[in-house]
């Protein structure tokens, strides 16, 4: 009977160690550009970072509102993905960032009416990389209530030191 119970309380911590490591791996965020109002932002004559400040879910709270940046508390493959809305004829244009490099771009042009476009990738992250996104210079995005500028990013699967030799 002592072994059976040995057995329980094993398997109970086993579980409870399981759901902490899960949890510590529970990372997406989803925001857009306004809290509240509407309107244009830019455009600006070098790059700027966007601050996405209407937070609509920030799990494992990697993203930071007022700077505008992810960083990954845990090594990982991540999913990110932005989506830019502007009116023409200005450019809208935003850029993924990883630790200062240009990874994918979000671009829409037309002469007149609304344009917009999207764009995602999957980075490896180490713990402390940091993702963003810029708008281009001389581009304009226009944003309201409806977020129609978001910034989304979240934890695929975390790896290992090993994992990444294998690429």
């Amino acid at each position: 009977m002592n072994k059976k119970n040995d057995e329980i309380s094993n398997l109970t911590l086993g579980q409870v160690e399981l759901r902490k490591e899960n949890r510590d791996r529970e990372i997406a965020f989803t925001a857009g550009l306004m809290q509240s109002g509407s309107g244009y932002i830019g455009p600006f004559t070098t790059e700027i970072t966007l601050t996405y400040r209407n937070v609509i879910t920030n799990i494992g709270n990697a993203y930071n509102p007022v700077t505008g940046v992810f960083t990954a508390p845990l090594k990982g493959a991540y999913m990110f993905r932005v989506s830019v809305l502007g009116t023409g004829p200005t450019v809208a244009a935003a850029s993924i960032f990883k630790n200062g490099e240009r990874m994918v771009v979000a671009y829409a042009r037309q002469h007149q009416d609304v344009l917009n476009s999207s764009n995602g990738v999957v980075l490896i992250l180490e713990v402390g990389d940091v993702v963003y996104v810029r708008l281009w210079s001389g581009a304009r995005i226009f944003d309201n209530e409806n977020n129609y500028n978001t910034f989304s990013g979240f934890l695929l699967f975390p790896l290992r030191e090993q994992e990444l030799c294998r690429m």
